[in-house]
């Protein structure tokens, strides 16, 4: 944080109505006689006159189509569906707030509507091996003819078979079939009942089967009787009854042949039976479909398995009719496994190409999933469910790249899929109780993959993909970069205010006349940071009208005007304001030490961005410089203390190349020098402050104060050339605050690089006092231009001899730096020469 702690009082910041009646107290600004001169009101904010846009509302303007001044990444998103490779895939390049989503939505919808529509998809069952459906394409609008032929063929089937089997003809040839194997049996067993008899035996039907016994008299013999007959008696009656026994084992063993061939009799039966009926409910489909090899075989497939399975339709005639009545194709386990499962139809899609987006980009959502069966059963083909990335096949589909790379296990099979040029679906692996996890029941057949996919990535995240991941340059390889501004022109505004009415229109609001329009242009040119350029980002520019539009209902106004665009800004502000009300209040109530009047050496107020969220402003930040003879060190307490950035420690070794470069040509650097942030606690980042580091440490090697009532910004390179910075607005914005707050003393304002001049667009209260000559806005290219603003004092050139003016700030820097290296080589000669100096114990 920028303090600590802050004690409540009942002070508050001033209100900018007080604020205007200091400003107007204010005495005349004195002229600046050495540094530059004060930049012009008319070069800090480019206004916009609504006169010279052509139109009265947005109602009058056609809505804009397509990318909006996005002609580069117009052209590589064409470029990159024109590549039939399957690696040149697209990554479209922007913020998130660019409206890149629906723009690029819009614009691959142009385009695959002028495109070849793709084939369908159907899973159908595999009868050699159902655990691997097969998948077949048929040309697009055709799918759900087939599913729908096959099911209406299987319900005239489920109808017509029963009857068909329950017909008396069926029933009479079967009856037959059946007569004659019991026949041929009974009667080979009657005329071995009868020759038994002739021979005095008799044979017996038991519950364990057949049995023999010796007669006398029709009755069969006792076994104690038996025994008691003469052995030759005995031996000629086993002899007999052996005999027949061979002959009835003969008899018994040929019943199951017989069998066999009564079950082939009937199976010949019941197939002639169901194809008559099979072939008369798939003749119509099979002949539409005739065109389609595939297709063509899959139904000669059903007919074949229909007919071989013909024996499950042969019930009772009493049921056939109650049967049928009830019978449901996809519920009937006889009829499910001949269904056809649609998993792509673009029947009643718009021609041409699909465009699709995935929400939502999980494993299964993209590549598909089997529903898991019900009540413990085994899941069929029927249960296979198609992903994205079967949908948007022949065509596009659209994948925010956050959400993709928030999946990990999307992210590696999506670039399975484009790896391999198919999409296999993706099989659940739910892990039992103990832990093991089961074998798939399905292995669906992939389907070829033909897709380009568009990937809509954030810069941010861009980086940090193609440093983590090398197969993305491999798989995308065509880049669609999104211009975040327009640049301004009379063409180019007319498009922005197209734009425009385009966010009116999708939003439903009310129309926006060109006043309105013309502030938004000039908050968007501030919003790019640039007076020449727009900002063109969709979704920020849709929040500010939409916000605009609630207060303009608030006003009853029919359209929306430049008032309503300020109060929208106004009060967006408000809410996120806190942060900086509550640092301003610190500094005016001498919690946070900034000076805006007097000179000091060897401190500046320099300029700093407070990013929080949406909220961004400019504060000012008191750094201090000493100075003392040393090494040639220049400390950053920032860095010692672990708080300052990579980017602001490269600022300050910047600084001291400078300083050697410049002063130590012929003398080293004999000073040490410590540079900090003052009550700053938290992390310092970015070079911006370097400028004013320098101004601060040149003034106290100088020992010449500098003015306090200017702030500066910039950072340096090693030959004191002050380069540009961001959020130039916001920090001229948070000085003057402050500066207004206490009083302007019309000699206040703010240094800035001459190269962000072009970024200028300031608030219009700033504008208003620097034209009244109340505040100054000063732009340098050179440090040295910044000492003489700030010391009232002559920077000073170096002559023929390389040396300065003694009366001029570098002269006297060079002075005091030769005089710090005069010291030090005076301190090392006395040390030198000192008693026992050069020895040592051994």
């Amino acid at each position: 944080m920028f303090f600590k702690r802050l004690t409540k009082t009942k002070s508050a910041p001033a209100t900018p109505a007080e604020i205007e009646q200091r400003l107007e107290k204010a005495s005349p600004a004195p002229e600046v006689k050495v540094g530059p001169r004060p930049l012009p009101a008319a070069e800090l904010r480019r206004t916009v006159d609504s006169k010279t846009l052509g139109f009265t509302t947005t109602a009058n303007l056609d809505v804009a189509t397509g990318l909006a001044g996005q002609e580069r990444a117009l052209a590589a998103i064409d470029f990159g569906l024109s590549m039939r490779a399957r690696d040149f895939n697209i990554f479209v390049v922007g913020p998130p707030t660019s409206g890149k989503s629906a723009a690029v939505r819009a614009h691959l919808a142009k385009i695959a509507a002028a495109s070849q529509t793709p084939t369908d998809w159907v899973y159908v069952n595999n009868f050699d091996d159902p655990r691997r459906p097969r998948a077949l394409s048929l040309p697009a609008g055709r799918a759900e003819g087939l599913a729908q032929g096959v099911l209406a063929a299987l319900r005239e089937m489920a109808a017509s078979l029963p009857t068909a089997f329950g017909s008396e003809d069926y029933r009479a040839r079967r009856r037959a079939i059946e007569e004659e194997f019991r026949a041929g049996q009974e009667d080979a067993l009657d005329a071995l009942n009868a020759r038994a008899a002739q021979q005095n035996i008799a044979v017996l039907r038991t519950p364990l089967g057949f049995g023999m016994a010796p007669m006398h008299d029709g009755k069969v013999v006792r076994p104690e009787v038996f025994n008691q007959l003469p052995e030759a008696m005995r031996r000629d009656v086993e002899k007999r009854i052996t005999a027949l026994q061979t002959e009835l084992e003969a008899i018994l063993a040929s019943a199951p042949k017989a069998d066999k061939r009564r079950r082939q009799q009937l199976a010949e039966l019941n197939e002639e039976t169901a194809r008559h009926v099979v072939e008369e409910a798939l003749d119509a489909l099979s002949a539409s479909f005739a065109d389609l090899p595939e297709v063509a075989s899959f139904l000669a497939d059903i007919e074949k398995d229909l007919v071989a399975s013909s024996a499950l339709f042969a019930i009772p005639e009493a049921e056939a009719k109650t049967v049928a009545a009830q019978i449901d194709p996809a519920q009937d386990a006889r009829l499910r496994r001949y269904l056809v499962n649609v998993v792509v139809s673009h029947k009643n899609a718009k021609a041409g190409a699909p465009v699709c987006e995935a929400s939502d980009p999980t494993l299964t959502s993209l590549a598909g999933w089997i529903e898991p069966a019900t009540q413990g059963g085994a899941a069929d083909f029927l249960a296979i469910r198609p992903g994205a990335l079967h949908r948007a096949n022949g065509g596009a589909l659209m994948i925010e790249a956050r959400r993709l790379f928030a999946s990990p296990r999307a992210w590696e099979g999506l670039k399975r899929a484009l790896e391999a040029g198919e999409v296999r679906v993706e099989v659940s692996e739910p892990t039992t109780a103990s832990g093991a996890t089961p074998v798939p029941t399905l292995e669906p057949e992939p389907i070829p993959l033909a897709i380009k996919i568009v990937l809509l990535v954030d810069p941010e995240l861009l980086a940090t993909i193609e440093q983590t991941d090398p197969d993305f340059a491999q798989l995308f390889k065509v880049q669609a970069d999104f211009d975040e501004t327009l640049g301004r022109s009379a063409d180019n505004d007319r498009i922005f205010a197209r734009l425009v009415a385009t966010i009116v229109e999708t939003h439903g609001l009310k129309p926006i006349d060109a006043g309105g329009v013309a502030r938004l242009m000039e908050e968007a040119a501030r919003m790019a940071e640039d007076r020449d350029k727009l900002l063109i980002e969709t979704g920020r520019l849709a929040d500010i009208v939409r916000e605009a539009d609630y207060w303009a209902d608030g006003e009853n106004r029919k359209v929306t005007s430049a008032a309503d665009i300020t109060r929208a800004l106004t009060e967006r502000t408000r809410r996120t304001d806190r942060l900086r009300e509550h640092l301003q209040e610190s500094v005016a109530r001498g919690v946070v030490l900034v000076d805006t009047a007097g000179s000091k050496v060897g401190q500046i107020n320099a300029l700093s961005l407070v990013q929080k969220g949406q909220l961004s402003f400019g504060r000012p930040a008191r750094i201090t410089a000493r100075v003392h003879l040393g090494q040639g060190r220049v400390t950053d307490i920032e860095r010692e203390v672990e708080l300052g950035g990579p980017l602001h420690s490269k600022g300050v070794m910047i600084l001291w190349g400078y300083l050697a470069g410049r002063f130590a040509q012929d003398v080293p650097l004999a000073l040490a020098a410590t540079l900090v942030f003052e009550q700053s606690y938290d992390t310092i980042e970015g070079d911006s402050a370097s400028a004013a580091e320098l101004l601060a440490l040149l003034s106290a090697l100088a020992d010449a104060p500098l003015n306090q009532e200017i702030a500066v910004t910039g950072s340096i390179n090693q030959w004191g050339e002050v380069q540009a910075v961001g959020g130039v607005n916001e920090k001229i914005e948070g000085f003057f605050d402050i500066c207004a707050a206490r009083g302007l003393t019309r000699t206040q304002g703010v240094l800035i690089p001459e190269a962000n001049k072009q970024h200028l667009m300031l608030r219009e209260d700033v504008v208003a006092a620097v034209r009244e000559g109340r505040f100054a806005i000063y732009a340098i290219k050179t440090i040295d231009e910044g000492l003489a603003l700030l010391t009232g004092l002559e920077a000073g050139k170096a002559g023929a001899d390389g040396r300065f003016g003694a009366d001029t700030v570098n002269g006297r820097v060079e002075a005091r730096l030769k005089a710090f290296a005069e010291r030090a080589r005076s301190f090392a000669s006395s040390k030198a020469g000192a008693p026992g100096a050069g020895s040592g114990a051994a």
